[in-house]
């Protein structure tokens, strides 16, 4: 068992509210990307550093996503700061909060669906419109806005919307 310290706590808490630059109503820790947090030492000589996993292995929001942690962490007064990028094990939609879910729903993106034990993705009716709730829906294009998602186009209220590809 792994003890937690009461730096460490506080490190995660500050890096936890860093926002997803793609969809900034989520944070790293809604999404799922925030995976662990060490801190070595004690006051302004302690070295922290900060694993995240990304989306995909390709994911151009890394980079910024390393810069505010960084910025963040260093803001409140942490001098040494590392952030590693951790590929193993892949990053899936299974590892986004339920209130992160909820936050694409309401910002107007289908958050992802739900995987089925093994990890298959089991097979929907249809994606639920986030603007009017209907399931009669189509995609228009397997990419939307960024990689990770799906555009989708709701045929009752005629609006365009991403999907967020369960993966």
């Amino acid at each position: 068992m792994v003890s937690v310290t009461t730096q460490e706590r506080r490190v995660w808490a500050l890096a936890a509210e860093v926002c997803d630059p793609e969809v900034p109503v989520l944070t790293i820790e809604d999404l799922g990307v925030l995976r662990s947090v060490h801190v070595a030492g004690e006051g302004e000589d302690a070295t922290v550093r900060v694993e995240i996993t990304p989306t995909y292995s390709g994911c151009p929001a890394v980079d910024a996503m390393r810069d505010d942690i960084i910025t963040t962490l260093t803001d409140a007064g942490y001098r040494h700061v590392e952030v590693r990028t951790v590929l193993a094990p892949a990053w899936t939609t299974d590892w986004m909060s339920e209130s992160g879910k909820a936050k694409l729903e309401a910002f107007g993106i289908a958050p992802p669906a739900p995987r089925e034990r093994g990890g298959r993705v089991g097979l929907g009716l249809g994606i639920r419109c986030p603007h009017c709730g209907s399931l009669h829906t189509r995609e228009l294009s397997h990419f939307g806005s960024t990689s990770c998602k799906a555009l989708y186009l709701c045929q009752k209220c005629g609006e365009p919307f991403d999907h967020f590809k369960a993966h």
